[in-house]
């Protein structure tokens, strides 16, 4: 009797997990490390804190992942992919999507804790990193969401929706000058101190964008009146 209860208990030990049990831990995984590397960045995220974040122990981490480098590419493809910038893009060819794109991006609510963090988190964490491999991503993430941008603008330029001709180097120099205003705008929201200047630079530089974009002054109010 002693026999048959040990080997059942042994059984089940050496019992392997099934795929869908191993895909939804490596996903707990994902979800705790692109949280904490979006808010913080690379460095100052450890391999400890995503595993306790995901509550599980940290020895299960190498089963899924070979590295943090390794986590942190896969997050931040993942988080680019999920944007609602994202989204957006693959929407309806109308200015009004690439409008939303713009106003939400940027948007004061981002900034906030219960909210997820955008790909522009993803950018203005890792400025100035001094890692290769960060670098590598850093500019990996730059030139997705650049691309992005421009896509969108050529495709719109096409049908006549937005005030310029479909210059592809004028188009590709807009697209910095947005992608740089919006992470700059938020990077540098995120460290003053006081609400009323941090919400006005936010502001001021969606209104600006959208005036870049052709929107009128009475429009670009109303869209960011709406949010």
């Amino acid at each position: 009797m002693i026999k048959i209860i040990f080997s059942v208990t042994h059984d089940e030990v050496d019992m392997p997990y099934p795929k869908s049990h191993k895909s939804k831990t490596k996903e707990r995984i994902l979800a705790s490390a692109t949280e904490l590397f979006s808010r913080n960045g690379f460095q100052k995220v450890s391999i400890g804190q995503i595993m306790k974040l995901a509550k599980m122990t940290h020895g299960a981490f190498y089963a899924h992942f070979a590295s943090k480098e390794a986590l942190y590419h896969e997050s931040v493809r993942l988080t680019i992919d999920n944007s609602r910038a994202a989204r957006l893009v693959k929407g309806p060819l109308s200015l009004q999507h690439l409008t939303e794109l713009v106003a939400n991006y940027c948007n004061l609510q981002e900034l906030e804790a219960k909210h997820k963090p955008g790909p522009e988190a993803v950018l203005f964490n890792e400025i100035g990193s001094e890692k290769a491999e960060i670098r590598t991503l850093f500019e990996a993430s730059y030139m997705s969401m650049k691309k992005m941008l421009e896509t969108r603008l050529i495709a719109l330029s096409k049908l006549k929706q937005l005030p310029f001709a479909t210059d592809r180097n004028a188009i590709a120099d807009k697209s910095r000058v947005i992608l740089a205003s919006l992470v700059g705008a938020v990077a540098i929201a995120k460290s003053l101190p006081g609400e009323v200047e941090r919400k006005q630079v936010l502001i001021a530089t969606q209104r600006q964008i959208l005036l870049m974009l052709g929107v009128s002054e009475a429009e670009a109010e109303r869209m960011m009146q709406a949010q």
